[in-house]
């Protein structure tokens, strides 16, 4: 991952997209599950009791804008994607859990890609109809991406929970120890989207 190539931004955002830049190369020399453990929990813990506050907020506001009974049924699983992981994290860090996970990353490509990816799709969300200044900040997006790097990298688990039904009637189905969904293979022209890194296997329409 080259460093110095910084997006063509709004003054504003350089100073945010340069601090972004540098938690993907740190992310990126992670080499063991361990170590990807350490560096997340050691970002995560820059995150202020206000800031989760506001990611709570928009995720709230997020699943209140879907319809009914659609909004029910998903929201459970929204929340463990986001604050169930979270506490996950700093458990596992409190019981030292990082210190003896030495396998090394799950196929280290993708999560090279992975890094190269977060920078720029932390700005690419388009949010220019919120309202609420305090939900419009890359940073927020980036604590998304951070627990989905520990669910996929770090927990070898899909970013979206098992269980987790999307329109159409389908889900994350989990089969022993392996994970499928039917829409792991649509986002491919998402470049931000945390499908193109999951490692839940794509399922066969019927």
């Amino acid at each position: 991952m080259e460093k110095g190539t910084l997006l063509q931004l709004p003054d504003k955002h350089t100073q945010a997209c340069s601090m972004i830049q540098e938690i993907a190369l740190r992310l990126s020399t992670a080499h063991t599950k361990g170590e990807l453990g350490l560096i997340l929990v050691h970002e995560i813990q820059s995150y202020t009791i206000f800031d989760l506050q506001i990611i709570a907020g928009r995720l709230n506001n997020e699943i209140d804008n879907l319809p009914s009974p659609y909004r029910e049924r998903i929201r459970p699983y929204f929340r463990e994607q986001l604050f169930g992981k979270h506490h996950q994290l700093l458990t596992m860090h409190r019981t030292r859990t990082f210190t003896q996970m030495t396998d090394s990353i799950r196929d280290p490509e993708t999560f090279r890609k992975f890094c190269e990816m977060l920078p720029e799709g932390c700005f690419a969300w388009d949010d220019s109809s919120e309202r609420n200044p305090y939900f419009r900040n890359p940073k927020n997006r980036l604590f998304y991406y951070l627990m989905a790097a520990f669910s996929m990298f770090v927990l070898d688990e899909p970013g979206h929970p098992a269980g987790m039904p999307f329109p159409g009637g389908f889900s994350v189905e989990q089969r022993g120890s392996d994970y499928y969904c039917l829409i792991r293979d649509k986002e491919k022209e998402v470049f931000f989207s945390i499908c193109n890194f999951c490692p839940a296997h794509q399922t066969e329409e019927s």
